[in-house]
């Protein structure tokens, strides 16, 4: 099987000395793409640019492919700026999670469409071949059918990459969800979201896991797992298996994978992961239905 693991950016609010030696044990993990960067919160600002290159400079010497994440959603003329030291950097391909980076990035820098950019037919897979991008990730409420009709039409030289594990990014919002489960200000959350190194569960009055509050942006409760369509993505041609950091078990899960991508392994989606994820998982989206939905 021929397919990539990547590794997407830390989606969590982590301190500098837990971003740092996670990327340090990265460096030796079977993963072939590192995305870098902060993409949630502008105010998370644990480390500089120069910071998150050094970083991204160590990782590709170890022979990874890595790529600058921006912010999926700007607010501020200060974003605007940063988005553009990102975007005019000659080092590292640029995933663009907002369209105002394709339009920075149509300079010349190599650039991913992230999912946080509406991509649902192939007129929009075409208009962003055209403006460099080698890659596009398949939003998370894609079905396994819409990704297939358009993976089979993307124009020639645009790879394709899947979600295949994590919790998804559903939403995002000028408000911040946290500060306002502590009921104060955004302007004085005192960096709440730190206290939650993978989010902060929402539950339900017969206490389901509805949402995962993460500062200004919502994702699913439970972890996607699709541990058990990773096959079937391969036959298909599908180029990247996109994995979400946690702060727990992230190695054993690209672990995993990769097993299920050499052949070594082939057992119950459910079963292998469980250990990671005790609540369970939810496949929805993949197969056409409610996200949070397993089966």
């Amino acid at each position: 099987m021929a397919a990539k693991l990547a590794l997407a950016p830390i989606p969590y609010f982590w301190p500098k000395e837990q971003i740092c030696g996670f990327y340090e044990q990265v460096a030796s993990w079977p993963v072939e793409i590192v995305y870098l960067g902060e993409t949630i919160c502008a105010k998370r600002r644990a480390l500089s640019f120069e910071q998150w290159l050094e970083i991204a400079q160590q990782l590709a010497q170890t022979g990874k492919e890595v790529v600058l994440s921006t912010l999926a959603l700007l607010e501020a003329g200060s974003d605007i700026a940063m988005l553009n030291r990102i975007c005019s950097n000659r080092q590292f391909a640029v995933e663009a999670n907002d369209m105002a980076a394709t339009q920075l990035l149509a300079r010349g820098t190599p650039f991913v469409s992230g999912p946080h950019i509406n991509v649902y037919n192939e007129e929009t897979l075409a208009l962003l071949a055209e403006e460099g991008a080698y890659r596009w990730v398949a939003p998370i409420e894609l079905s396994g059918a819409t990704i297939s009709h358009l993976h089979a039409r993307r124009p020639a030289g645009l790879e394709t990459e899947i979600y295949v594990f994590g919790r998804l990014p559903l939403a995002f919002s000028a408000r911040c969800f946290t500060a306002r489960a502590h009921n104060v200000a955004k302007d004085q959350c005192a960096f709440r979201c730190a206290d939650y190194p993978d989010g902060l569960p929402l539950w339900t009055q017969e206490q389901h896991r509805l949402f995962t509050i993460n500062g200004v942006q919502l994702q699913s409760g439970l972890p996607c797992n699709l541990l058990d369509k990773v096959r079937d993505l391969v036959s298909i041609g599908v180029e990247v298996l996109r994995i979400s950091p946690q702060s727990q078990g992230t190695e054993q899960i690209l672990g995993i994978f990769r097993a299920v991508l050499d052949g070594k392994i082939d057992g119950d989606a459910q079963a292998i992961l469980s250990p990671w994820a005790p609540q369970g998982y939810c496949n929805g989206f993949w197969n056409g239905d409610a996200g949070m939905v397993w089966r």
